[in-house]
């Protein structure tokens, strides 16, 4: 047998949780102190699937033990699946997701991820932007702003949708924006308060940009559990989870 098979195969055989590892994701759902999402093991319970399709092993914790140096060099993709709050408790953790970020692999954040470490500015900026407040839950449209990237080429250019309509300041100016909210069909007595005039007619609601040797991408969209059964929503997070990944939805 050729040495180089062999040793492969050795390797294998001695390695193999290790290789496996390379191919996992992590769907982390841990809330610090304040609201907590009742959505989250429907979307949990949704990206399994999805990363089962995209043939990679995948696990649900809100364990922030999990987020050291070593233990995170087997993930491919980390997920924060509705995260609000404090994401970690202790310095050494921001560290080795920093760490994580930097070593160019994956980060998908959903919906309230976006107010996870609202005291960080790293976190706000590898993000693309941080929380500042919503108007009530009805319907609107959604404009996309690039109909052509992988995440957004199955949408609907006018895509109706029925959520909390997220408003971030502190917004990346990196970020590639792929959909926003058509303002003029949003309910809102604080509107001219926030985001007001900043952006025309539209507010950013997703996008995707490589920060610090990562790759990132954000929606705001999915506070209802019936969202994660939702085809489009589901096609488009896949897709999302693929792009962060380097592979093909």
């Amino acid at each position: 047998m050729n040495r180089f098979l062999m040793w492969l195969l050795i390797s294998a055989a001695l390695y193999g949780q290790t290789v496996i590892a390379q191919d996992q994701v992590l769907i982390y759902t841990r809330n610090g102190e304040g609201y907590v999402h009742d959505n989250i093991e429907a979307a949990s319970t949704a990206l399994l699937k999805i990363c089962k399709d995209l043939g990679m092993q995948a696990e649900v914790s809100d364990d922030p033990e999990l987020f050291s140096k070593s233990n995170l060099a087997g993930y491919k993709v980390i997920i924060f699946n509705n995260t609000n709050n404090e994401a970690f408790i202790n310095e050494s953790q921001r560290e080795a997701f920093v760490d994580y970020i930097r070593s160019g692999r994956g980060f998908v954040a959903i919906h309230s991820a976006c107010a996870s470490e609202r005291d960080w500015p790293w976190y706000w900026a590898m993000v693309g932007g941080t929380f500042v407040r919503h108007p009530k839950m009805q319907p609107f449209d959604i404009h996309m702003i690039d109909p052509d990237h992988p995440t957004t080429e199955f949408l609907p250019q006018i895509w109706p949708w029925e959520d909390e309509c997220y408003f971030m300041n502190h917004l990346n100016p990196d970020i590639h924006v792929l959909y926003a909210a058509d303002l003029r069909t949003i309910e809102d007595e604080k509107k001219k308060e926030y985001p007001g005039d900043t952006f025309g007619n539209y507010f950013p609601l997703a996008w995707v940009h490589e920060f610090e040797g990562g790759r990132q991408f954000y929606t705001a969209l999915g506070h209802k559990i019936a969202h994660y059964e939702d085809p489009l929503f589901v096609r488009h997070l896949k897709a999302g989870i693929a792009w962060s990944a380097k592979m093909k939805p």
